[in-house]
């Protein structure tokens, strides 16, 4: 998920252009009303609270989509940490482009940064421990790509993409097939032998079952740290080990030491507050 220029420019210019859409269905009135020709000018991205920056080159993309021509000068990379007023770009091109490809620009660069500055601060809490911190799919819808970007420049790690890229039986999934051991089996059967299948369990007599049927990863969701212990003691290394079920920043700390392989946060993309970044002081230049 880490895409380098290229593949982020290949993965999310179709999305970008949607949103483009979405903003200028027509044409942007106001500001054909103010600047009917073509003027060059220069608008600063400033940063208006500390945090992380995640999202500049989709930021970027956003007015090469609209003019190739724009330029922009970043003074900071994703992953920097960034104070209040920070002056993090110039951005330089037809005054037209500045304006309408302001907000849509500024829309993924908060939401990115935003994601990627509470995963920062949840990844901290779990230093010192053998847990490492994974994304959902609880992502907005055509915002995956981008939010799960966020989580890994924020320090996170990113669980399954999509529903095409690994095996996970939930709790609906084990009802359809009739309970645990039937689902890993089917799973087992279907699947391609180099996927790993991982079993969601609610309650230390699915974790016996999901031990005894093979799963790889053994999922325990919404448990007590009482009970996620007991689990871990039964499943005594024979298959990896996930906690799950609402892991907030306010809370996550309480598994640090009970030593689970890993822990899934949907906060992390769903709850996740904005950056405030702004585009400020546009003019015109010769």
């Amino acid at each position: 998920m880490m895409l380098n220029p290229i593949t982020m420019q290949i993965a999310t210019d179709k999305y970008i252009r949607l949103a483009l859409e979405e903003d200028i269905n027509s044409e942007d009135v106001s500001t054909n009303s103010v600047m009917p020709a073509y003027k060059k000018g220069e608008v600063k991205l400033i940063c208006k609270e500390d945090g992380i920056i995640a999202g500049l080159p989709v930021f970027e993309r956003v007015f090469k989509i609209l003019d190739e021509n724009t330029e922009v000068e970043f003074f900071v990379k994703d992953g920097d940490a960034v104070k209040k007023g920070d002056l993090m770009a110039v951005i330089t091109g037809d005054i037209r482009v500045l304006l309408s490809g302001e907000r849509t620009a500024l829309n993924y660069l908060q939401r990115m940064s935003g994601i990627a500055t509470y995963t920062r601060s949840v990844v901290k809490l779990l230093e010192g421990s053998k847990t490492t911190l994974l994304d959902t799919r609880k992502t907005t819808p055509c915002m995956r790509i981008f939010e799960k970007y966020a989580v890994k420049v924020g320090g996170g790690t990113n669980h399954r993409y999509n529903l095409s890229d690994g095996v996970m039986l939930k709790d609906n999934h084990i009802g359809a097939a009739g309970g645990v051991k039937e689902a890993v089996a089917a799973a087992k059967a279907y699947a391609p032998f180099v996927r790993k299948i991982e079993v969601e369990t609610e309650n230390l007599d699915m974790v016996k079952e999901a031990v005894e049927a093979g799963a790889d990863i053994i999922m325990l969701d919404n448990m007590t740290p009482d009970e996620m212990a007991e689990a871990i003691r039964i499943i005594d290394g024979r298959a990896e080990t996930e906690c799950s079920g609402n892991m907030t920043k306010e809370n996550i700390a309480r598994i640090t030491k009970l030593g689970v392989d890993y822990v899934s946060s949907g906060a992390l993309t769903h709850s996740a507050p904005i950056l405030d970044i702004s585009l400020k002081h546009l003019k015109p230049i010769e």
